[in-house]
């Protein structure tokens, strides 16, 4: 398989770790997205939307957005399981993962700011427009966790023992925040799982600043 991604991109980095996490070889390629690589021809023939990442599996199929590629090597490589076999408690890490994914990254992403900026804004107002999408995002996902069976409490993850969707989503979004200078003194639950989840080597080893293309 061929995974294309930018190391900074939230989207690659939560599938990066789930080939981690699941022991799957992949060739790794790159496009620059500050550089706008994602909307040359070769790239758009692979995600017509213009982003990343795509996965380009043996058999020529490209597969693309992030959460359904997970959800796909989850399918292909049961062990570990990325989301719970109970069907409640399913919807709730799918639930959380998307409020990451479509309710907080894609609000800040690369594209959206630049948006902001052609809009006649600078960069300081750019950064504040993520700041707040961010923190008023994770705030959420703090609740989310509160009191629900499977939360934080009942393990060092969002959902329990083991990490999950939820954690391939939360720590992107988190490593985000941090950028942005978001202050998470008050999501002790996602600092937590966060934390827990940076220990392990399938979660560094994908790290933005461990990727061949870093800067």
């Amino acid at each position: 398989m061929i995974l294309w991604g930018y190391w900074r991109s939230s989207a690659a980095y939560r599938v990066r770790i789930a080939l981690n996490l699941k022991g799957l070889a992949v060739e790794h390629r790159f496009l620059h997205l500050r550089r706008g690589e994602q909307c040359a021809a070769e790239a758009l023939a692979l995600n017509p939307q213009g982003l990343v990442p795509a996965l380009v599996l043996d058999d020529g199929n490209v597969l693309t957005q992030s959460l359904a590629i997970c959800e796909y090597l989850d399918e292909i490589q049961p062990a570990p399981p990325l989301l719970p076999h109970a069907p409640v408690a399913r919807a709730r890490v799918r639930a959380f993962a998307q409020a990451i994914a479509a309710e907080i990254h894609a609000v800040q992403n690369l594209r959206v700011l630049n948006r902001v900026k052609a809009l006649g804004h600078d960069q300081a107002a750019a950064n504040a427009w993520a700041q707040h999408t961010i923190a008023e995002g994770l705030a959420a996902c703090e609740a989310l966790l509160r009191d629900r069976p499977g939360s934080v409490r009942q393990g060092p993850f969002c959902f329990g023992a083991a990490p999950g969707l939820a954690d391939l989503a939360l720590v992107p979004q988190l490593y985000n925040a941090r950028r942005f200078g978001v202050d998470l003194t008050a999501m002790p639950r996602l600092v937590a799982a966060d934390a827990a989840c940076l220990a392990l080597p399938a979660f560094a080893a994908a790290a933005p600043e461990r990727q061949p293309d870093a800067e």
